[in-house]
């Protein structure tokens, strides 16, 4: 486990510009915080990383946003509207998971089943204590107990 201390939206960027910059083929990264946490701020950083240069914005209506100009495709799903997992289903989402890209999906608590056996947790927590723009950021590898 990483725990980061964030103390601005560029810190966040950066943090997720070293995660894209290391991330390999087949990476899942599940991100979870409250709204306005930071979550997109990271997702641009880890698109940069990636060498991903256009907007990249929350998917929120479409569900996955794919971008394929980077060294990996990257596959960036915001399942907050999800009414359950058979949308992810219709989407194809085994495909994006499994396949050769990097996956990052915001609200992946609401998708906990269809996860993959081993992915990267990042959590986003606040603490208004700490400064409006701070950012506590913990990384942690998780594997799914039982599944061999």
């Amino acid at each position: 486990m990483k725990i980061v201390d964030s103390y601005s939206a560029g810190e966040t960027f950066e943090l997720g510009r070293q995660i894209g910059q290391r991330a390999k083929a087949g990476e899942v990264y599940t991100l979870i915080g409250d709204l306005g946490a930071g979550k997109t701020v990271l997702t641009q950083g880890v698109a940069a990383g990636l060498g991903i240069e256009e907007p990249v914005n929350s998917p929120t209506f479409t569900i996955v946003q794919i971008y394929e100009e980077g060294r990996l495709p990257f596959y960036h799903f915001d399942v907050y509207r999800i009414g359950d997992v058979e949308e992810m289903e219709e989407i194809g989402y085994e495909d994006c998971f499994y396949g050769e890209g990097v996956c990052l999906i915001e609200w992946a608590n609401l998708v906990q089943e269809i996860l993959p056996q081993s992915y990267w947790q990042i959590t986003i927590e606040k603490d208004l204590g700490k400064g409006f723009d701070y950012r506590r950021i913990t990384i942690e590898e998780r594997r799914k107990e039982g599944l061999q």
